[in-house]
């Protein structure tokens, strides 16, 4: 006559029998003895999963829409002729990457967070594709985020700006510094760059005339400014324990670095041009 299998595992001080095919569910418990877990840790478990789950989607759209708010708003601007284009532009530019890592916190802690908040860029990088490859026509988005309002220069700066926020999303989040920092310098350095020097960058860098010193000066300072205080307001959450010393040196090079490289007289039309290189 057929058994069923029995495994038998001894831990001091009792032994726990199981029996296969059926498998159940095993938990360590204080005594290092593994236990069924009662019905209701179970149900505390579900309820767990499922609280989470529900405040990542509430988060998700609650960010989605802040988004969608933000780019409107300064669209409103911009035609009521209360701001410039390019400054509404760079504008959304700095506010888009900041307040979004901003809103980082107000996703779980579990593991899935981190996948319903790069939602937001993703769905961004599917409307600049569609739009930049003239699927689908929204003038306003357009004149809102591009230098001369031509729907294929949406493929270009705009795209790589959500790519970014959407793998540092996906692979730093916010228990790496080294999402926070690109995400800071990309918002608040390089838009402030621009910004600034248009107004007042009259004396301009010598191995590029169209950047300036002022503009390159402001990258360093608002892109180590921001990179600090986002490093900051997550350590407030306990995401990050940091030596802030080392920090602000290390910083302090990073920025320098990517002054450099924005500094350089390479841009987008020289990139789709590579003759102008020489």
């Amino acid at each position: 006559m057929a058994t069923t299998p029995v495994v038998k595992i001894a831990a001091s001080p009792s032994i726990l029998t199981l029996r296969f095919p059926r498998k159940p569910l095993l938990i360590p418990s204080d005594t290092g003895v593994f236990r069924r877990p009662s019905s209701l840790r179970l149900r505390r478990i579900r309820s767990t999963a499922v609280a989470s789950w529900l405040q990542d989607s509430g988060a998700t759209v609650a960010v989605l829409s802040g988004a969608y708010s933000l780019v409107l708003s300064f669209d409103f601007l911009t035609k009521m002729n209360l701001i410039e284009q390019n400054l509404s532009r760079k504008l959304v530019h700095v506010l888009s990457g900041v307040l979004f890592m901003s809103s980082w916190p107000i996703f779980s802690s579990t593991t899935e967070a981190r996948y319903f908040a790069a939602i937001v860029p993703f769905i961004n990088c599917l409307r600049l594709v569609s739009y930049g490859l003239g699927l689908f026509t929204n003038e306003d988005l357009i004149k809102s985020v591009t230098r001369e309002g031509k729907p294929e220069e949406l493929l270009q700066g705009p795209l790589c700006y959500v790519l970014v926020l959407l793998v540092c999303t996906l692979f730093f989040w916010h228990q790496s510094p080294i999402g926070i920092v690109s995400i800071a310098m990309m918002s608040g350095g390089d838009g402030f760059a621009d910004i600034v020097g248009r107004r007042f960058g009259t004396l301009k860098l010598p191995y590029n005339k169209r950047k300036s010193w002022i503009g390159s000066i402001s990258m360093f300072t608002f892109g180590f400014l921001f990179s600090i205080g986002m490093l900051y307001y997550f350590s407030i959450f306990g995401y990050l324990h940091l030596e802030w010393m080392p920090v602000i040196k290390k910083v302090a090079i990073i920025s320098f670095a990517a002054t450099m490289v924005e500094s350089l007289p390479i841009d987008e039309a020289t990139l789709n041009n590579p003759t102008n290189l020489s």
